[in-house]
């Protein structure tokens, strides 16, 4: 039996939890995809299954394989894959929660993957699919942010906040953006119209009039929040899902807990919008698989600029 390498939990804890392990390659059958992964990103909701602080995954979901997105290429495909996709083919996807993406190879279903974009490399598209679904929508589906409007992104230099910013960008917003001192020309780059430094600024007496409000920080942030808001706004979280009750208060709208889907056709967009050169993707760290202790401590570590990546070099 063929096998690879993966970052498996087999029960909760801290960095020791993380251990590399020897499984099989899966088989593809039907529209699944075996990818070959060259990069997987590691998110908040990866730290969170191995600490036991993620709900869906209780201790009989385990053993588990880490990951929610990747880069890589083709390596086999089912007998009722797309017929437009070919055996070394790059790709990036964001996954169902019934697999995990960092492993050496991966099953991907067609209807979750897309072409990778062609000006960057697998290592920056392996940081984009969950931040960017996250991002694309918290704004768009849930925040129903349009061209014209404003919005304040709270945590803008962070994986999700850096594409949050540009995606509001392109679509025409104003975009507000909370972030460190060390990372408001960042912010800025990206394209926020007002940085806001969170430590000595009070976001409150520099947004106003805001429509969507994009929480990726929680707490005391959320709350104060709701002031910002004009009549008929709507605040949206990552985190805690907004109190309906405050919102009401304050004559504006609370969104309801959420988690990002997969979505093709959305992650094309994306694509789209980084091959025009409206998006661009910033990987802080890399580690190679061997380092995955080191590389989930430095996305832990708080104030990451951007995304953390694993990288594979997969078996032969």
């Amino acid at each position: 039996m063929a096998t690879n390498k993966a970052v498996r939990l087999s029960w909760f804890g801290g960095l020791e939890a993380l251990q590399i392990d020897p499984v099989a390659i899966p088989q593809v059958q039907d529209d699944e995809v075996l990818v070959r992964v060259a990069a997987a990103s590691i998110n908040p909701v990866d730290y969170k299954t191995r600490d036991g602080k993620f709900p869906p995954v209780t201790e009989d979901k385990l053993p588990l394989i880490l990951g929610r997105d990747l880069a890589g290429t083709i390596e086999a495909l089912g007998t009722r894959a797309h017929s437009m996709l070919s055996k070394g083919d790059p790709i990036f996807a964001h996954i169902g929660f019934d697999r995990g993406a960092q492993s050496e190879f991966v099953i991907v279903k067609a209807v979750e993957l897309v072409a990778a974009p062609t000006s960057i490399d697998l290592v920056h598209a392996g940081a984009v699919p969950l931040a960017g679904m996250t991002a694309w929508q918290g704004l768009f589906d849930h925040g129903g942010l349009v061209e014209g409007q404003r919005v304040l992104i709270h945590g803008g230099a962070g994986g999700v906040g850096h594409l949050a910013i540009q995606f509001a960008k392109a679509k025409g917003a104003t975009v507000f953006a909370t972030a460190g001192v060390a990372d408001l020309d960042f912010v800025r780059d990206l394209g926020a119209d007002t940085a806001i430094d969170y430590k000595n600024e009070r976001f409150e007496e520099v947004a106003t009039q805001i429509d969507v409000v994009f929480d990726l920080v929680g707490g005391a942030v959320q709350d104060r929040s709701w002031s910002v808001l004009r009549e008929g706004g709507i605040q949206v979280s990552t985190l805690a899902p907004p109190d309906p009750d405050r919102a009401a208060e304050h004559k504006v709208r609370a969104a309801p807990h959420w988690m990002a889907e997969p979505n093709a056709a959305q992650l094309g967009e994306i694509a789209a919008l980084i091959d025009a050169g409206k998006v661009k993707v910033v990987v802080s760290d890399t580690f190679a698989l061997d380092r995955v202790r080191d590389a989930y401590e430095r996305a832990e570590s708080g104030h990451v600029r951007g995304k953390v990546v694993l990288t594979f070099e997969a078996a032969g």
